[in-house]
């Protein structure tokens, strides 16, 4: 039976691995998303065989989940793109992501801090360029995550609320190892400010908080920076950054990188367990990067 004659027609996990076949091809929806979007650099990363990687290559743009754009004519070459339809499968990587390192990898304990394999990965972002993407800001508008020809610094936190929002929080919120202390990162960046941009850095602070919500907390605490919103974990895909799962959102935990003109990533925090403290640290690493 071919996958596409699935006999529970009706069943939208059964049609879904109909169309995603099996675990390449999400590790390659995972490697697109992160900027690897060449044949020849998807099977050195991978180590897939040439014909296994040019059949599972050919079925997602059969599937509309990739489109294949020319850089080459002659002879010609593409970068494999993600579609709408394959962007929307982010979520899905970041879920199952959140599963194996709670599951596979911990005891599932629910904890906003970080593990061992969490620790290496972040750190192996160092000398890593920022995915070509954009996301959404505290306005709604399309921006990207930090602009070339400047140095930057993403802080990721979990989720802030102004106090006519603070419903938003999850049930236990504070009792969730790591999660607390996001207003008090958010401000001490405030205050820090003067400091950054003196030493020529740009600061901005990124959730998976809808735009909406980004907005009333930045208005609320007077924020000078713009707040960057994930909601649909096209940055958190794109990094393999750790997240952890909390009342059916996922949310970041806290972390810090610090990228320069080039969008190349020089310096990282994580994890973060003194969220006043790590912006002071940022702050001396980023003014010794750019004196």
């Amino acid at each position: 039976m071919r996958r596409e004659e699935l006999a529970d027609a009706d069943c939208g996990i059964a049609q879904a691995l109909g169309v995603l076949g099996d675990w390449w091809t999400f590790l390659l929806v995972r490697d697109i998303a992160g900027g690897t979007t060449r044949f020849d650099a998807l099977q050195r990363e991978l180590g897939m065989s040439r014909r296994a990687l040019t059949e599972r290559l050919a079925g997602l743009v059969d599937h509309g989940v990739l489109e294949k754009k020319a850089y080459s004519a002659h002879p010609p070459r593409f970068d494999y793109l993600l579609t709408h339809r394959g962007e929307a499968l982010l979520p899905t990587l970041i879920a199952l992501q959140d599963w194996g390192v709670r599951h596979v990898m911990g005891d599932g304990a629910l904890t906003a801090t970080g593990n061992d394999a969490e620790v290496r990965r972040v750190e192996s972002l160092i000398g890593r360029r920022l995915p070509d993407l954009k996301i959404k800001d505290q306005d709604d508008r399309p921006v990207r995550p930090a602009e070339p020809g400047g140095w930057t610094v993403l802080f990721f936190f979990p989720g802030a609320f102004a106090p006519a929002d603070t419903h938003a929080y999850p049930p236990g919120w504070g009792a969730i190892p790591g999660a607390p202390g996001c207003t008090l990162e958010t401000r001490t960046y405030a205050d820090r400010h003067p400091a950054f941009a003196a030493a020529g850095v740009a600061v901005r602070g990124i959730s998976t908080q809808r735009p909406d919500q980004l907005a009333a907390y930045s208005a609320w605490a007077g924020l000078p920076y713009p707040l960057l919103s994930d909601q649909d974990a096209r940055l958190a895909a794109g990094l393999l950054l750790p997240t952890f799962r909390a009342a059916g959102v996922d949310r970041f935990k806290r972390l810090t990188l610090l990228t320069d003109p080039e969008l190349t990533v020089r310096a990282v925090q994580f994890p973060v367990s003194d969220p006043a403290g790590s912006v002071d640290d940022m702050l001396e690493r980023a003014s010794r990067r750019t004196r």
